[in-house]
């Protein structure tokens, strides 16, 4: 793409946690990222880098308009919900927005020759499997998912390569594992209602300001008993989208990629780096193992490195505790982002820690 005409990309998903994040980086790299949200998850004021358009990705003919009136010519597409627990739940409801909601952002790609998609898939797809924990998975893996909410991300990838199959359109499905911190900038960060994720639970823990944290199992195959888990920076993770926007690809190309570090942290030394970071303990007891968590899933990011030019650069685990704290802690709690509603639920973020 002609990136001195500042081409549109359509963010689905853009004023959640992920979605914020890659449209600040798209912008810092000559795009404009239109962001379309429903909000019913993500923040008004999480959307700084360009125009939002409020709608939900099942209705087709808002997502025409949104296509049509700014000249979109890629999609990055972020909105679906992905708690892992609720998907135990409430199934039905993850195939309707994730995979249905997939369905209808297809057809009208394809009603306005919009030809390039990047998609959020996740680490669930693989589940564990028959892997030990000390393995890391390449993308060829098994594909076991362990929940609802990793069945529908298998899903939806399995459509998207057919509609690249079937009508040329070219897409990248990236496979990421935990993203986690916050933009250095303390602009944007991790705000959820309510908070599932470990390292904002664990912070919030060590500062008082939430329960204590609860260890879900210690009883794992992994070397302290709690589950093994890839956190990459949500900045890092924003950077693989817009290199994934920008690599050539053949009409009808589909290609899956994992983003990760490599290298697993486990629940405890995330306990550990919170309570060294923050300078006090984290409060926390162990409890029973979470349906639908695997004991490990940890990435090899190698096809990320070969054919996206991609690295981590802040994902070692102190940077992100560092730069997570910073945001839970910055002068403007309770303001920007965070308005009115408080610590509002975005959908549109990583796998389950």
């Amino acid at each position: 793409m002609d990136r001195g005409s500042k081409p549109a990309v359509l963010v689905t998903g853009g004023a959640g946690y992920i979605g914020a994040h890659t449209a600040k980086a798209l912008h810092e790299q000559g795009y404009l990222p239109v962001v379309y949200d429903n909000l019913s998850s993500g923040f008004r004021q999480a959307v700084r880098w360009g125009p939002l358009v409020q709608g939900d990705i099942r209705d087709a003919a808002a997502l025409g308009e949104a296509m049509a009136a700014h000249k979109v010519q890629a999609v990055i597409h972020f909105a679906g919900l992905i708690e892992v627990g609720r998907s135990t739940v409430k199934p039905d409801l993850f195939w309707e927005v994730n995979v249905a909601g997939t369905t209808s952002l297809l057809q009208v790609m394809r009603e306005h020759k919009v030809e390039r998609l990047v998609f959020s898939s996740s680490a669930a797809v693989y589940g564990q499997g028959a892997r030990s924990a000390q393995q890391s998975i390449a993308e060829d893996a098994e594909k076991a998912p362990s929940s609802p909410y990793g069945d529908t991300k298998l899903a939806a990838e399995w459509m998207i390569a057919a509609q690249c199959r079937a009508y040329g359109l070219a897409a990248v499905a990236l496979r990421y594992f935990n993203a986690a911190g916050a933009d250095p900038s303390g602009l944007i960060g991790e705000a959820h209602d309510p908070e599932t994720h470990l390292i904002p639970l664990a912070i919030a823990a060590a500062l008082g300001e939430g329960k204590p944290l609860t260890v879900f199992g210690q009883d794992f195959q992994t070397p302290d008993g709690t589950c093994l888990r890839d956190y990459i920076h949500v900045s890092d993770l924003a950077r693989a989208h817009v290199a994934a926007l920008g690599i050539e690809l053949r009409a009808g190309a589909f290609e899956a990629v994992n983003v990760g570090t490599g290298e697993g942290r486990s629940v405890m030394q995330v306990v550990d780096a919170v309570a060294k970071a923050a300078g006090c303990q984290v409060p926390h007891s162990v409890g029973a193992r979470r349906a639908g968590d695997p004991p490990s899933l940890v990435a090899d990011p190698s096809l990320a490195r070969d054919l996206l030019g991609w690295t981590p650069r802040h994902s070692s685990l102190q940077e992100i505790v560092a730069d997570a704290l910073r945001w839970e802690t910055r002068p403007a709690y309770g303001k920007g982002v965070r308005a009115s509603s408080g610590r509002g639920s975005s959908p549109f973020t990583s796998s389950a820690d």
